[in-house]
């Protein structure tokens, strides 16, 4: 059995909604306190904070990840992702529970972390090594590729502080990358690079793991979860839901956001200030009957009832398709066809959008419908809100390849 790199055993982290971090405890304060709320005052001194007062971040987490492993930690905004990787960094003590770390750690958790703002980007490289435990010599050996990736070298004696968000970016990641921690720990802060830049860093992070260094990214982008990693760990409201293959973990935690997996969602009327909004929506299949899951010689129908409490000169439906891991496939708008274009009265209206047959290969899919008013206002989004399912294969082939089956033209030229 290979060396465990990280074993964490009921871990867990609480705080205090709404506690400052330098509260003032002056003789003067505290007869304030006594004296606008006695009894308030008198409770929280003698039996501490409520427990509505408490919150619990991450709540008896527990896992393990084997030396040289690469795993990917998913969840909703708030989960208790980044508060794990703080405790496995060593940044934020944990209430309770254990985490063992066995080997040099590198982490880069959020832009500039490990920085000192008045030091050039030189030094803060040498200081970084250092922290890692590194000679000057091993980092001298570095030093130029380091640079290189992260294209700065026309500012690498300026002070960071100076820098933008994107050369911080550039520098921190380069320098958490090539000073070769044993376990890197990575928080979902390549979003702020451009696009090709995090091209660059998704390349670097999948070569980390083919040298059989350990690491564990936490991240929003499901398609870089599937590439990157063998194993994902599904946090949900701080505990670990699901530890599994990262296909089959980013499928549960995609389909765990439906709501509904019949081919129907009716929603709930929004507050009255929302100008435009979605009603419900439906998948038909051939025969018009509602469906979760079409044979691919069968059309399939998405109607889309919203609803305006205003009039909107300018206003569009989206519809986008995306496949098992998130990865857009398709998308279409109502504005793409001149008889629906609008204006649209103040009303509620019906849309309709219709995908032929032999078009998608068999396969699970997800629905993602938005409604927005050109070019950048959106009202209303419902992300991977229906799931359905494509089974069978027009051309009785052995196998498929890829996920659209739409057929052909072929000739036979002599």
């Amino acid at each position: 059995m290979s060396q465990i790199a990280i074993q964490v055993e009921n871990l867990s982290k609480r705080y205090r909604i709404g506690a400052r971090e330098n509260q003032v405890n002056t003789l003067r304060e505290r007869i304030g306190n006594l004296l606008a709320s006695p009894f308030a005052y008198l409770r929280s001194t003698l039996h501490g904070p409520s427990e509505e007062e408490m919150i619990w971040a991450i709540k008896d987490v527990s896992f393990e990840v084997k030396q040289g492993e690469v795993v990917g930690i998913i969840g909703r905004n708030g989960a208790g992702k980044s508060t794990l990787l703080k405790i496995l960094s060593r940044i934020t003590e944990p209430t309770n529970g254990l985490a063992v770390i066995n080997g040099r750690v590198g982490s880069l958790l959020e832009v500039g972390t490990g920085f000192h703002p008045e030091l050039t980007g030189r030094e803060n490289i040498y200081l970084n090594g250092a922290i890692l435990g590194m000679r000057k010599t091993e980092i001298d050996g570095k030093f130029d590729e380091i640079v290189d990736f992260a294209e700065i070298e026309k500012f690498i004696d300026t002070p960071v502080k100076r820098y933008s968000s994107g050369m911080y970016m550039r520098l921190a990641f380069a320098v958490a990358a090539h000073l070769e921690p044993e376990i890197l720990l990575v928080d979902e802060v390549l979003a702020v690079g451009d696009a090709d830049f995090q091209r660059k860093c998704l390349g670097k992070m999948g070569k980390i793991g083919k040298e059989g260094r350990t690491v564990a990214l936490v991240s929003h982008n499901m398609t870089s979860i599937v590439k990157l990693c063998g194993t994902a760990i599904w946090i949900d409201n701080g505990r670990v839901s699901t530890i599994d293959d990262a296909k089959n973990t980013v499928q549960a935690y995609l389909a765990s956001g439906l709501s509904a997996i019949n081919g129907q969602v009716v929603f709930e009327e929004p507050h009255e200030t929302i100008k435009a909004y979605v009603s419900s929506i439906e998948l038909r299949n051939g025969n018009d009957k509602i469906a979760s899951e079409f044979d691919v010689l069968s059309p399939i129908k998405v109607r889309i009832v919203f609803r305006c409490t205003r009039r909107f000169t300018r206003f569009r439906v989206a519809v986008v398709v995306s496949l098992f891991d998130g990865v857009p496939l398709f998308s279409t708008t109502s504005q793409d066809y001149d008889s629906i274009q609008g204006p649209f009265e103040a009303g509620t209206y019906h849309a309709q959008l219709f995908i032929p047959a032999q078009f998608l290969a068999s396969g699970q899919y997800y629905l993602t419908v938005a409604l927005d008013e050109p070019p950048v206002k959106q009202h209303d989004l419902h992300e991977h809100i229906l799931r359905f399912k494509v089974l069978g294969n027009p051309f009785r082939l052995a196998r498929n390849v890829g996920f659209l089956v739409h057929p052909f033209e072929w000739k036979l030229l002599s």
